[in-house]
């Protein structure tokens, strides 16, 4: 496997373990979604701040287009936090995950061909639509999808709108690492997502206890699946076309899978494991394709 598509399936990897720890805090304190999403941002930020001075020494940006273009990926980071969470406590977890992550390599294969020029070939057509397919076999459960209610069409536009946040986060990441070295890039626009989520601290109680009981937690999720992970994802994006990048991200649901079956003692079904074989055949195709 290539460089670009290593980096970047080593953080879709990273990324799915993000709900085992979800899980793990629920049984350790009363945190909602959002303030973990603004916890990600915040410890995130700073180590990405100090690592990108020590590595890229005084930052030299074009505050008029680059500028602007971190604002909108801090935007768009923050976009989907809220979007996320807030679709999943409409629709629930299956019919959240269905729409955002299998949506979001769609938009992004539209995007980069009409924003960055990028080709959608016949074999990375295959690739996308085995990959979209297989996420979905995967992240659906019989009977899980839940009634369809009020809440439904509200829930699932927040879904869409999450898949949509990350498919621009990208596309614009993109379409900037032609400019900017990527540390300087996630630190900022790290930054500007854990400023713009401040806010959601208001709507929640005894902060300050919450994150003292969660707080190993916290701290990973903050290193690992999100300044770690996103500094891979921006080094492989350099070199990887948006498109495969959003192919293969979707080993993020993959993972998550594989843990929830290996730890909790989920169950997969029959459409799950063909759904599994469906997106490692894809990311296999990319492999090949780049001359892996």
């Amino acid at each position: 496997m290539n460089p670009g598509l290593l980096l970047i399936s080593l953080a879709a990897i990273s990324w799915g373990t993000t709900g085992v720890t979800m899980t793990l805090l629920a049984r350790e304190t009363s945190a909602g979604p959002l303030l973990v999403g603004f916890v990600r941002m915040a410890v995130a930020a700073p180590l990405l701040l100090v690592a990108a001075r020590v590595a890229e020494g005084p930052w030299r940006l074009g505050w008029r287009r680059d500028g602007l273009a971190c604002l909108a990926l801090g935007a768009f980071m923050a976009a989907y936090q809220v979007c996320y969470f807030s679709a999943v406590a409409l629709t629930g977890i299956a019919v959240t995950a269905l729409l955002a992550i299998c949506s979001a390599p769609l938009m992004i294969a539209l995007l980069a061909v009409l924003w960055l020029g990028e080709r959608l070939t016949p074999q990375l057509a295959l690739s996308l639509a085995m990959g979209v397919v297989g996420t979905g076999l995967l992240v659906t459960r019989p009977g899980e999808a839940g009634a369809i209610g009020s809440a439904f069409l509200p829930g699932a536009g927040l879904a869409l709108g999450a898949g949509l946040a990350y498919a621009l986060y990208a596309v614009v990441a993109k379409a900037s690492l032609g400019r900017v070295a990527p540390l300087p890039l996630a630190a900022l626009t790290f930054s500007v997502a854990a400023v713009a989520l401040t806010p959601v601290l208001l709507g929640e109680s005894r902060v300050i206890a919450q994150l003292a009981a969660g707080w190993a937690l916290f701290l990973y999720l903050g290193v690992v699946p999100t300044a770690l992970a996103y500094t891979l994802y921006t080094l492989g994006l350099r070199r990887t076309p948006a498109t495969v990048a959003g192919i293969v991200t979707l080993l993020e649901p993959l993972t998550a899978t594989a843990l929830g079956v290996g730890l909790f003692g989920e169950r997969l079904g029959v459409g799950g494991v063909f759904g599994a074989v469906l997106l490692l055949g894809a990311i296999a195709l990319l492999a090949l394709k780049r001359g892996a």
